[in-house]
């Protein structure tokens, strides 16, 4: 259950790169390790580029670490982007987790690729703009 767990400061969020072992065990030990990070960093911004090793999770094992983990996040963390960079899971299974914690009110949103991740942060940082 060894993991490793990358943290680099951006502007306005952080950058969290995670391998290891694919299992909900893993999973929720990182989202708990990050939430103390966004804690003691007071930045409720974050991208997660994950890239856990092993067969994806299956849909009853991804409800439960979402919902788990789902139930503290507000106010630490307020806007989450996240991208499984292993080609090997399933894009659909982690649309799945979206819909369940955005069903719990949590700002998450599902990504392909780490640019389009972090694209939507920045979008989503930058004040509203003045209309002339």
């Amino acid at each position: 259950m060894k993991y490793e767990f990358r943290l680099s400061r951006k502007d306005g969020y952080l950058h969290v790169r995670v391998s290891g072992e694919n299992s909900p065990e893993t999973v929720a030990k990182y989202l708990k390790q990050l939430y103390e990070e966004c804690r003691k960093t007071g930045c409720p911004n974050v991208l997660i580029e994950e890239n856990l090793e092993g067969a994806g999770m299956d849909v009853g094992e991804i409800f439960g670490v979402v919902s788990e983990g789902s139930r503290t996040v507000w106010p630490v963390l307020q806007k989450i982007a996240y991208v499984d960079v292993n080609p090997q899971h399933d894009l659909r299974n982690m649309k799945f987790a979206e819909t369940v914690a955005v069903n719990r009110s949590v700002n998450i949103r599902v990504f392909s690729a780490v640019q389009d991740a972090e694209n939507w942060l920045v979008q989503l940082l930058q004040p509203p703009q003045e209309k002339p």
